[in-house]
């Protein structure tokens, strides 16, 4: 575990020593070299659950595939944030390393807690670093607005979840993980151990989010800088998904009832918001709404409780995180050129950079979930557990994969094929950090289709 949390600690004093002119090429590399060194968690001595075993910390089949994408995705942000900051003062560039480092650092210890105090910390922390990201480097002057939604929509959620588990504490006498799953269950019937059930699930279903309380993440990622849109739809909105898988064993005997709410609306979710992405007219905002509707088939696929629903979540999670960051990217490349991110102002770029359509065309299929591609097999393992539990979920779940190959294929029409807008006169030309960028985006997610059961989670 140290192998990996010290050298990225380390990254931070490399930052502020390095001369300006290696800043860059030497905090990616050493990035780079801890993304590689994480793929050695995937390599689980045994079957029986935790491994890399301390006091504090510890991997097991659910944290490890979200581990390596955290790791893999900061030198991805470093080389996708290196042209827009060039022209600012070396020593914003330095605080701005230093915020996605601190990401990283928070994100590790969040997803490889086992005591649910320290995770609870870790994900409050990764909210400050995000916030100052949205609110210093965004790029319209909504992004103050955009980062007071994303305070106050996570706090008030977090909030319940803290009393909630200084509750389970009081109960139970221990938050660790390793000791959870062997305290006896009680017969929860009282109104105030329905209320504790939803406190517990509140925090995370916000920051997944759940259709109703998704209004923070649209804001939150027009406005961000690429590095933060990056790290808010590959990694934080996994934060929900994680939390809420973790805590589902504790609340075992009300979940069959309580849970039928939250189920629809997150079924519903996926159908709204790819309704909403239909008639998107700004880029980033449609990707940022196929977010939330991928996130609400996760949160159904959780709030079943069935291992297929486990493991079909936790595949279309990191599919999802691999896809949606690349399409990020690619809306950025776009931004950097025409500065605008209105798909009717940008489009017939295919014209003009037709090595980008290639890329654009691969993230979009990813997007609508190509077979056989993992957001294919995630969300087949997701709609055939729900099919299983009640087959009237076939309607909102066929309806909602519908919409998102219509808003997928519209999304790649509109930026790339039609007529060269005629205000469109130089491009620059596409550089080799963005197709290196894009090409690590997508090549994890093709070799997947190889091992799928390095994502699988618990059901190996």
């Amino acid at each position: 575990m140290l192998k990996i949390l010290i050298p990225t600690i380390m990254l931070v004093p490399t930052t502020w020593l390095i001369t300006p002119k290696w800043l860059w090429p030497t905090t990616l590399a050493q990035s780079l070299m801890i993304a590689i060194l994480s793929l050695t968690w995937l390599k689980a001595p045994t079957e029986t659950g935790w491994t890399h075993l301390n006091s504090f910390l510890a991997t097991d089949g659910l944290s490890t595939p979200l581990l390596v994408l955290t790791c893999w995705l900061l030198p991805l942000m470093i080389l996708a944030s290196q042209n827009h900051t060039t022209f600012e003062p070396i020593s914003r560039q330095r605080t701005f390393i230093t915020l996605l480092i601190s990401l990283q650092i928070s994100l590790i210890l969040a997803f490889s807690a086992t005591e649910l105090l320290l995770f609870y910390v870790m994900f409050e922390t990764t909210l400050i670093p995000t916030l100052i990201l949205i609110t210093r480097w965004g790029n319209q002057t909504e992004r103050l607005s955009a980062g007071t939604y994303f305070l106050f929509y996570t706090l008030a959620g977090s909030l319940p979840l803290l009393i909630a588990l200084l509750l389970l504490q009081n109960a139970t006498g221990t938050l660790s993980l390793l000791m959870l799953q062997h305290t006896p269950m009680f017969s929860m019937s009282s109104m105030a151990d329905k209320m504790w059930w939803a406190g517990c699930l509140l925090a995370f279903l916000v920051k997944m989010p759940l259709y109703g309380m998704h209004l923070w993440l649209p804001k939150a990622h027009v406005e961000a800088p690429i590095a933060g849109s990056m790290v808010l739809a590959a990694v934080l909105l996994k934060l929900g998904g994680y939390g809420m898988m973790r805590i589902m064993n504790m609340l075992e005997p009300l979940t069959k009832e309580l849970s039928y709410p939250f189920i629809i609306l997150a079924l519903w979710g996926v159908i709204m918001t790819g309704s909403i992405c239909l008639r998107q007219t700004d880029l980033k905002s449609l990707i940022a709404y196929s977010s939330v509707g991928h996130m609400g088939l996760v949160a159904g696929g959780i709030l079943i409780q069935t291992p297929w629903g486990f493991t079909g979540a936790l595949i279309l999670m990191i599919a999802h995180g691999l896809t949606s960051s690349a399409l990020f990217c690619l809306a950025n490349s776009n931004y950097e050129r025409t500065h605008s991110r209105t798909m009717v102002l940008a489009r017939g770029l295919q014209m003009v950079l037709p090595l980008m359509t290639a890329w654009w065309f691969m993230a979009s299929l990813a997007n609508l979930a190509l077979p056989p591609l993992p957001n294919l097999m995630g969300e087949l393992m997701i709609i055939t557990s729900l099919f299983n539990w009640s087959w009237w979920t076939i309607i909102l779940t066929g309806a909602g994969t519908l919409i998102t190959a219509g808003y997928s294929l519209y999304m790649f029409l509109m930026t790339q094929r039609g007529p060269l807008p005629t205000h469109i006169i130089t491009l620059d030309p596409s550089h080799t950090r963005e197709h290196l960028l894009i090409a690590l985006h997508l090549m994890p997610l093709m070799l997947l289709i190889l091992k799928p059961e390095l994502i699988w989670g618990w059901t190996v």
